[in-house]
């Protein structure tokens, strides 16, 4: 490389890659200048950094760009770099002091706290993902995969709890119960801990399945509202339940926010 070049080292507690990039689109502003930029991740601590540091010393053009939030390694790099005669950015630096002074409260100064979101942000696609493959006993092979295993008749909120649980980072799936249907065999060989039994009474159900009638545009009197039909798919239902020895829920009149809570908290008090 050209001795004249400029080296930019980016250092940083997590990975980096704000560090780099905000290195790369500053140097870019000088296109006709030659730079190698080096990069080194998880570097939080005065013995991985003081030799970076003395390297950088060396060559007659180098960068400091760091993104370090816990003080010590701050006040560290600065002083050194005094020392040396380093340039340095700080990219953490001003933005944590003026929302400190605007908020009135110091920051957590956590290193990899953003890419801790990130890690967050892709377990709950994958299982919203995984709640909308496994929805209403599509696939019984769920059941054997799920954090959780939701089984209950039609209109006992298993969808819409399925999916605000996914968003808790449970994978979930849900199994509908139906006397003319077989529980699939994965659900019984489920941990029972984790199947979770959700009811509802009967005049709160024939409340809901008639709405829902409505809005599909059938009669009222369909059989999938009628009373003695729901009394027999809570039969079912209950029968199922006990043999599978599972907590029971009853949904009658919670809404979906409470009875998630009430699973996540089972969930873990259970270690689960």
């Amino acid at each position: 490389m050209d001795n004249n070049a400029v080296v930019i080292y980016v250092i940083s507690d997590s990975v980096g890659e704000t560090g780099e990039l905000i290195a790369k689109s500053s140097v870019k502003q000088f296109e006709s200048y030659n730079y190698e930029i080096k990069r080194y991740p998880y570097h939080n601590s005065v013995e991985q950094i003081e030799p970076i540091l003395e390297e950088a010393s060396k060559h007659k053009k180098s960068l400091i760009v760091y993104t370090n939030v816990v003080q010590e390694t701050r006040d560290f790099i600065e002083c050194k770099a005094k020392e040396l005669d380093l340039h340095t950015v700080d990219v953490m630096g001003g933005p944590m002091d003026q929302l400190e002074d605007l908020l009135g409260y110091p920051p957590l100064r956590e290193p990899g706290l953003i890419r801790r979101l990130d890690e967050n942000y892709f377990k709950k696609v994958e299982a919203i993902e995984f709640a909308v493959k496994y929805d209403d006993g599509k696939d019984p092979r769920g059941a054997k995969k799920a954090d959780i295993c939701l089984v209950g008749i039609s209109r006992t909120s298993k969808t819409p709890l399925s999916m605000y649980l996914a968003n808790k980072l449970y994978k979930v799936a849900n199994v509908p119960l139906v006397p003319e249907v077989p529980v699939p065999d994965e659900v019984y060989e489920k941990d029972v801990k984790r199947v979770i039994g959700l009811t509802c009474n009967t005049e709160k159900l024939i409340s809901i399945r008639e709405e829902r009638l409505k809005s599909l545009g059938l009669a009222g009197g369909a059989k999938y509202a009628n009373l003695d039909r729901i009394r027999e798919e809570l039969n079912y239902s209950n029968q199922v339940m006990d043999e599978l020895g599972c907590i029971v829920i009853d949904v009658s009149n919670k809404a979906i926010e409470e009875t998630a809570e009430l699973i996540i908290e089972y969930m873990e008090k259970n270690k689960l």
